[in-house]
């Protein structure tokens, strides 16, 4: 019995006690996995470069401050002013427009784009929208500028195109056919939303 105990403690010896070589250990690094984040919205870097042409109209890339002009001042204030949000409305479609990004095509010789427009600027104020995601096209009465129309079929202005991940998610075009706000939280939130031209698109 003694000899088995003896045995049995000199091979746990043996085998507990083997050296090791340390060339046959493989230590596996550890990689820390790092999500890449690809941003949800990019925001345009475009320079302002609008100006008038022979004809007195806005053309280029603008912003709300070439408004201030004396030509584009009268109309764009006093409609800003005279405009009335639905401020619930307004408040839902905060909650959703500040995940796109926003291109709009007007002329300012367009009645149209003189009526939207203001009340545009001021939906965008009651949502706090960041306009460095906000991209102002002048065109003239062909409604083109330097290609920036090209592939988005721009027939009808003002047309507001509203982005998500680059990917246009709905326009409006021209006119609301409830009011502008209404047609807006339709579009931003996923909701079903055809603009008048639909057919032509």
């Amino acid at each position: 019995m003694i000899q088995k105990w003896f045995f049995l403690g000199l091979i746990i010896c043996v085998f507990g006690c083997k050296s090791v070589d340390k060339k046959s250990i493989v230590i596996t690094p550890k990689i820390e996995k790092k999500e890449i984040e690809i941003p949800s919205r990019i925001p345009f870097k475009d320079t302002v470069t609008a100006k008038k042409d022979a004809n007195g109209y806005l053309v280029g890339i603008a912003n709300r401050f070439d408004f201030q002009d004396s030509a584009y001042k009268e109309w764009f204030d006093s409609r800003y002013e005279e405009y009335t949000t639905n401020k619930q409305v307004v408040n839902e479609i905060s909650k959703h427009i500040h995940q796109l990004t926003i291109k709009v095509f007007m002329g300012t010789w367009c009645g149209d784009s003189r009526r939207e427009i203001p009340g545009f600027y001021k939906i965008l104020d009651e949502t706090a929208f960041d306009v460095n995601y906000l991209q102002l096209i002048g065109v003239d009465r062909s409604k083109k500028y330097d290609d920036y129309e090209k592939d988005l079929t721009i027939f009808r202005v003002p047309t507001i195109i509203f982005l998500k991940n680059g990917k246009e998610i709905g326009r409006f075009v021209e006119y609301p056919k409830e009011t502008i706000e209404k047609d807006f939280l339709k579009i931003v939130s996923g909701q079903s939303y055809k603009h008048s031209y639909v057919d032509y698109k």
